[in-house]
């Protein structure tokens, strides 16, 4: 951070140090309107100008404002990324259960976490508050927040473990979070094992490198990326507080995608099985098109590619089978080694992710501090990919997943990814599983029921769970077991 003065307050001769040294970056029409402002908003404004990087913000600018920011691929060094199949693929189950137990014993003893970046908005959705608060289950319209904290608490009741979540917030919906959160009495948590902290910023720009300001108090500030999430768990001290209760792995996950297996055993005795730092499941692609990013190996390491980088011929190349050739589809579920967290996230330019520009619609003023109208991109946003994290590793993991089982994200209103296909897709789900421990229930050619039920993670966390535990009750619209 370019700090300037350790104590902010408002005398002249600190506005004027901090007016200089943006001058001396040619950013001084931050302070244009400083005359106009209260002391309140000249304070907001300090604060602001205070937590900006001067050097790394002309570093970034000088970089991408003269490059297209793509990365150079050689694309004959990229092979398929070797993966653990699916149970239901390999003759030799011995492999999974031995990654069961390794993963059963590290929940027992306290050495997992759960950790989801939380910053987004519903406004996509249409729906004015932060996206863990959308309402999701089929009949008792349980929210995100809500059906993952049952699910941790289901898994810590299961093996009688502490299992603390951590829950990366943005400047737009922190203080809702935290109320909804208390409202609710933390959903069953201690309050003390749920954690918050809000996500860096990065200052927005035109594309003259000059910094934006959303109006004349304010400066224009985005999320500085899900690869951001590594600074923020470091320097908010949630790294800290791991290590203080001897976590070890750090289970992270999507806000948005219901049906995810928040702590899955498996996933975490694979990782511990392979010493590795940074584990990722995957869904095995249909569609070459299919717009998620693609694991690969380049150099014997695993890697990644956005969809939207890697050649069509490339995508659509096929295997001996007929399946598609390059196939692991990244879906953002990952576990991390709490200490390869803490390298990512300290401030080592050595082992530090780059981060990478997006031209967006920036809300912002023009020269009287009026409102813009905006028509087309104005500016740029940086932001890290976590992803990129790949690069810093050697022994990174990949397991395969099904996606009817474990991938469901809440983006668009209508359509695809939409409240529609999220709500069929847990339907389609629990009805498998009443289908596999021999219950009665009608289903269209889709797998869809006629009626809605739920099944909570109270109940059962999987088909396993489901069908150790179901008994012939009745499922009819609006049930619920629980």
């Amino acid at each position: 951070m370019n700090k300037i003065s350790p104590d902010l307050n408002l005398d002249k001769l600190e506005a004027n140090t901090v007016v200089n040294t943006f001058k001396k970056f040619e950013q001084e029409h931050v302070f244009k309107f400083w005359e106009e402002l209260s002391k309140d908003e000249r304070q907001n404004l300090l604060e602001q100008a205070l937590e900006i990087d001067l050097n790394q913000l002309k570093k970034l600018t000088d970089e991408h404002l003269v490059s297209t920011d793509t990365k150079s691929i050689d694309f004959s060094e990229i092979t398929p990324a070797d993966y653990i199949k699916l149970k239901s693929k390999v003759s030799n189950p011995a492999e999974w259960a031995e990654a069961k137990s390794l993963g059963e014993e590290a929940i027992r003893n306290g050495k997992v976490a759960a950790f989801t970046p939380a910053g987004g908005q519903g406004s996509r959705l249409g729906f004015n508050a932060p996206k863990g608060m959308y309402p999701v289950t089929p009949v008792l319209k349980n929210s995100l927040f809500q059906l993952f904290a049952e699910k941790i608490k289901a898994v810590s009741k299961k093996y009688d473990a502490n299992i603390p979540w951590y829950i990366m917030t943005s400047l737009d919906n922190h203080d809702d979070t935290v109320e909804f959160f208390m409202t609710n009495d933390f959903f069953g948590f201690n309050e003390k094992d749920v954690q918050f902290f809000s996500q860096y910023t990065m200052p927005a720009v035109d594309f003259n490198g000059k910094i934006l300001m959303s109006n004349k108090h304010n400066i224009a500030r985005t999320p500085d990326g899900h690869g951001g999430s590594f600074k923020a768990l470091v320097k908010s001290g949630s790294v800290d507080d791991m290590a203080k209760r001897g976590i070890d792995i750090v289970s992270f996950f999507q806000i948005d995608n219901s049906l995810v297996r928040c702590i899955d055993p498996y996933f975490i005795g694979f990782h511990i099985k392979q010493q590795s730092q940074l584990s990722s499941k995957a869904c095995i692609k249909t569609d070459p098109k299919e717009k998620v990013g693609l694991l690969i190996s380049k150099n014997g390491n695993i890697s990644t590619i956005e969809y939207s980088d890697f050649p069509d011929e490339m995508a659509a190349k096929r295997d001996a089978d007929g399946g598609l050739l390059f196939s692991t589809g990244s879906i953002g579920i990952h576990l991390f080694d709490r200490q390869f967290i803490s390298k990512l996230g300290e401030d080592n330019e050595d082992f530090q992710l780059p981060f990478h520009k997006a031209v967006k619609k920036i809300s912002t003023i023009d020269a009287e501090g009026n409102p813009i109208a905006l028509d087309a991109p104005n500016g740029i946003k940086f932001e890290m990919f976590g992803f990129d994290a790949l690069d810093y590793t050697s022994n990174a993991m990949i397991l395969e997943t099904l996606r009817e089982n474990e991938f469901s994200p809440l983006k668009n209103a209508t359509g695809k990814d939409s409240p529609e296909t999220v709500l069929n897709l847990q339907l389609q789900l629990f009805s498998s599983w009443v289908k596999a421990a021999g219950g009665k229930i009608e289903l269209d050619e889709n797998g869809l029921p006629s009626f809605s039920f739920e099944i909570r993670p109270s109940y059962a966390n999987n088909v396993d769970e489901f069908i150790a535990k179901y008994d012939g009750e009745s499922i009819a619209d609006g049930v619920v077991l629980q």
